[in-house]
């Protein structure tokens, strides 16, 4: 029974195995990933140190989500009309670019805090591209069938630098300053510039031919007609929104925990801790069918360990609910990936990704100022506590609302899937065939 449970947990590793194109792009996402998590949790901390405002470090979040919307919903267009791994390259040359920027004003002088938001705002745009463009390939390196295991591990590792990235740039600031963070996420940038070099060519759908704004709008229609897949993206704005208290690490470990950089480092990591755990055993995952219901479950367990967490006058009884809320969203958000990618055929795949990578990135940033805002008002804690609340109430909403998310069957899906798959298959061997 033991050995049956553990074969149920472990990580399917078939797609690492069977795909070269996935093993390098998994690889450059893993090198740099790390360094973009360092510039995650120096940016708040360098301008909580310098003004030690909770709104200004809140409003970070805000600064950054124009950019975003703009550079992902564009990108999105983007990946349905050339090449994804062109797309991939030429957003990694301007990563490199502007964290050495960051690292080299934050080094040489006390930069300003609005040098420090527009900085910020150009990272969130170009890291929004690449979001948008690696999220569009991944399904083309794997055949159907291990396309829920290739999401899992693709999500799992994302977690991995969400773990590895805050713990070396809290140590980082602490030992060598808060330039060192930034310089080493614009090294680490070259280890997705190397993958994506290497990777085959990743063409885009010969039907993709519309401009670029009714490109946009009609992928914002598909994504509207297909309620699972709509609510499946509510429910998690709406969770990272009122339960992401990300803003509120720097201040929480300064002046309830006190323990510096170290223990907004560790809080940053915590989450990410519990999520890669999560992640990386997933193979019950392969037999679970209801996934908009288990969606449901683990964003409100979510809310309940963050709620529990703003009670926590202490960093590791805190740092362990924090881990759990982690846990939780990681099963919330494969569950969600294979939602989004089988319901979506590969014409559409770059902008359904955009509007799924504008979700997962906004939501955060919606939160910090969220977070930040109440944190200002009232105390750090009870914005902690009020915002697992706020989610939890949110699971209820949407439930009743969007039916359509707890209706989703993975079994259907996946054969519609592989019918399409099948299909595009046919349609090539046929053209070569005709020439």
């Amino acid at each position: 029974m033991l050995a049956r449970l553990l074969r149920n947990l472990a990580t399917d590793m078939r797609p690492m195995r069977a795909s070269r194109n996935f093993r390098l792009l998994m690889l450059g996402a893993l090198i740099t990933g790390i360094g973009t998590q360092m510039t995650l949790v120096a940016l708040p901390y360098q301008i909580y140190v310098q003004t030690h405002s909770t709104f200004l470090t809140g409003l970070l979040g805000l600064v950054e989500l124009g950019p975003l919307v703009l550079a992902s919903l564009y990108a999105g267009a983007l990946a349905d009309r050339i090449d994804r791994r062109r797309l991939l390259l030429v957003c990694q040359i301007a990563l490199t670019v502007l964290s050495a920027t960051l690292g080299t004003v934050t080094w040489l002088t006390t930069p300003r805090v609005g040098e420090l938001f527009v900085l910020a705002a150009l990272i969130a745009g170009a890291a929004a591209v690449e979001r948008v463009a690696r999220s569009a390939i991944v399904p083309n390196t794997v055949v159907p069938e291990h396309l829920k295991a290739a999401l899992s591990m693709s999500f799992g590792l994302m977690q991995v630098t969400m773990v590895v990235g805050p713990a070396i740039a809290g140590v980082a600031i602490d030992y060598l300053g808060l330039a060192a963070p930034y310089f080493i996420d614009a090294v680490s940038v070259l280890g997705m510039v190397v993958a994506a070099w290497a990777l085959s060519p990743q063409p885009p759908p010969e039907q993709a031919r519309s401009s670029t704004a009714k490109s946009i709008r009609s992928g914002l229609r598909f994504v509207s007609r297909l309620q699972g897949l709509m609510a499946s993206f509510v429910i998690d704005l709406l969770a990272m929104t009122f339960g992401m208290p990300r803003a509120l690490f720097p201040i929480l470990s300064i002046e309830v925990f006190h323990t510096g950089a170290f223990g907004a480092g560790i809080l940053n990591s915590a989450v990410a801790a519990g999520a890669t755990v999560a992640a990386l055993t997933t193979g019950w995952m392969a037999s679970a069918r209801r996934l908009g219901r288990i969606v449901l479950a683990a964003v409100a367990v979510w809310g309940l360990a963050i709620a529990a967490a703003g009670f926590m006058t202490a960093l590791w009884p805190a740092a362990v609910l924090f881990a759990l809320a982690g846990a939780a969203d990681s099963v919330s958000a494969v569950c969600r990936s294979t939602i989004t990618q089988t319901l979506t055929p590969d014409a559409m795949r770059g902008r359904v990704s955009a509007v799924f990578s504008l979700v997962v990135a906004s939501g955060p940033r919606l939160g910090d100022l969220e977070s930040g805002s109440v944190a200002a008002v009232t105390s750090p804690k009870f914005s902690v506590v009020s915002g697992g609340l706020a989610c939890l109430v949110s699971v209820g909403v949407i439930a009743l609302l969007m039916p359509g998310l707890a209706a989703y069957d993975t079994e259907t899906a996946e054969a519609q899937m592989r019918a399409a798959h099948q299909a595009h298959i046919d349609a090539g061997a046929s053209g070569a065939a005709v020439s």
